[in-house]
């Protein structure tokens, strides 16, 4: 409304001061006219580019395997991120989300799938399905017999002469045609792509490389071990140029779901709880299939008296392995962080240095010069203290040696920690004990030491966590041993790690369920013995807070 004071129709307004509707909103017209930096929008460009073809390149796979809940997953996290990225809304999700998928990828799923393994038998024999037992279980039992197809054969690859997959190219004797065989059966070659030589060998494939004799000769073992599914039977090799087309002597019967073995008639039948054909005097063929074997693998752990005993020694072991290298680390080094911290020491920098350099140098290599010195003829432990002790033939010396080396490869952290930590704690504070009376001793265990833990007990935590877990300082100094006669699956130095590793990779025969039963004990474990840590620590914290 117009002045009357004035005389004008101007708006009145208080001095100093622009009108409400008039006033510009400028942070929020700088953030959406500001415009896009060249380089940010390239890399996002790039990253959203990169995204796309990882989708592709994983899309594939899911459709040929018919995994559409895992194709769903995949468009949806997709279109979720294209989304998120394109929009200029969820700042604070743009940050969040890269973090949380990967953690979801590198730890959450690989547990997961840990957790799934635990609950079946998978392992060697019990890798695929049932279809894939029976073709490889008839497979292996096909013999030549009078009359069988002869082929002349050229062992190839695909890959390097010395490691890649093996195939079979057979030359047809009646049509002179050329197949590619491997475990998956026989599939024809274009004529154009191959060189034929007289006699039928292959002498050159498109796409494959051809093995000299010497070649094959090396890898004679795989090329025996080859086995080709045809039609009527089974492909084998006869030698490195020959191959011929034998007949299966184990079949199997759908009418009675069994192995059938023609020449002795024995008959194994299917065991779905075991995931085995199993004979009636209880034999079962090497070769099953990977079935839910429900709680078998956590109860044998603890009902079975062949592993129950050295799963508990192990475990003992453990726990005193990881409470000693994690306490020895750190009182030695927060002794040694003391004595540097006094303003009496000179010469503190060099010390520091030359006290770190353990922790400097790769623990792998120092773990193989130790257990080198530790050596009972020619190692510099013995040598040097005219000892004769068979440091890794006795279980006590052994654990011995291997906390000794522990203890020299830990300290330097705690050292390093300890230092930071004495630095942070007010000086004023320990004048105020020594103005009181305290004497150095008293000092330190009513005042210092309490300050110490609050600011590293999550590091101790930490600690041993990770030495309880501590693979390399076992395997790469003892291997787990000494081993027991009766027992050479279970070393008195092993760790729980170290013999899930032997049950998972061992040369005996790979038990990949029984092996993740094992880890879920030692993830729980850990847990456990975290949460209460944790939990006394919170009340340390309140307590000096």
């Amino acid at each position: 409304m117009s002045d009357p004071l004035s005389g004008s129709g101007s708006t009145s307004r208080t001095p100093g001061r622009e009108p409400a509707g008039s006033r510009p909103h400028r942070g929020r017209t700088r953030r959406h006219d500001a415009p896009t930096s060249l380089t940010g929008l390239a890399v996002k460009v790039v990253l959203l580019g990169l995204t796309a073809a990882i989708a592709l390149w994983a899309a594939f796979p899911l459709m040929a395997g018919e995994h559409w809940i895992g194709l769903g997953v995949l468009a949806v996290t997709t279109a979720g991120l294209f989304h998120l990225y394109l929009t200029p809304r969820h700042v604070p999700a743009k940050y969040l989300v890269p973090g949380t998928l990967f953690l979801i990828a590198f730890q959450i799923l690989p547990v997961l799938y840990t957790a799934s393994t635990a609950f079946t038998n998978f392992g060697d024999g019990h890798r695929g399905g049932k279809d894939e037992a029976i073709v490889a279980i008839q497979t292996a039992s096909v013999q030549q017999v009078p009359g069988s197809t002869e082929y002349a054969m050229t062992v190839a690859t695909t890959g390097d002469p010395a490691t890649g997959a093996l195939v079979f190219l057979v030359t047809d004797p009646d049509t002179g045609a050329v197949d590619v065989g491997d475990a998956d059966g026989l599939r024809p070659l274009d004529p154009g792509a191959v060189t034929v030589a007289p006699g039928g060998r292959v002498t050159a494939a498109q796409d494959y490389t051809v093995l000299t004799i010497g070649q094959a000769s090396a890898r004679s073992q795989e090329v025996t071990d080859l086995v080709v599914p045809t039609a009527g039977g089974a492909l084998r090799s006869s030698g490195l140029s020959r191959a011929y087309e034998g007949r299966a002597v184990r079949a199997y019967d759908a009418d009675c779901d069994c192995i059938r073995d023609a020449e002795s008639g024995r008959t194994w039948t299917a065991d779905e709880t075991e995931g085995s054909f199993v004979a009636a005097d209880g034999e079962r063929l090497a070769q099953g299939w990977k079935v839910n074997v429900g709680l078998d693998n956590f109860t044998r752990v603890l009902t079975d008296p062949t592993v129950s005993g050295p799963f508990l020694t192990t475990l003992v072991w453990n726990i005193a392995f990881a409470v000693g290298s994690t306490g020895g680390t750190f009182l030695l080094g927060m002794f040694i962080a003391l004595a540097l911290h006094s303003p009496r020491m000179r010469g503190t920098n060099v010390y520091r240095v030359l006290l770190i350099l353990p922790y400097a140098m790769p623990s792998f290599a120092m773990l193989l010069v130790w257990r080198d010195m530790f050596n009972t003829d020619f190692g510099l432990v013995n040598s040097l203290f005219g000892l004769g002790v068979d440091w890794f033939g006795d279980q006590w010396s052994a654990r011995v040696a291997v906390i000794v080396v522990q203890l020299w490869l830990g300290y330097p952290y705690m050292f390093l920690v300890a230092t930071g930590a004495l630095q942070a704690i007010p000086h004023e504070v320990t004048e105020a004990s020594t103005v009181d009376g305290a004497s150095p001793w008293q000092s330190f265990r009513a005042v210092t030491l309490p300050l110490l833990l609050v600011a590293l007990s999550p590091l101790l935590i930490a600690s041993f966590a990770f030495n309880f877990n501590n693979f390399n300082a076992i395997y790469l100094t003892t291997a787990g041993a000494p081993f027991p006669a009766d027992n050479p699956g279970n070393g008195a130095t092993d760790l729980l790690i170290t013999y899930t590793y032997r049950l998972a990779f061992g040369g005996q025969g790979a038990e990949f369920g029984y092996a993740a039963a094992i880890s879920l004990f030692i993830f729980t474990i850990v847990a456990v013995i975290s949460a209460v840590s944790f939990r006394r620590t919170r009340r340390q914290e309140e307590v000096y807070a």
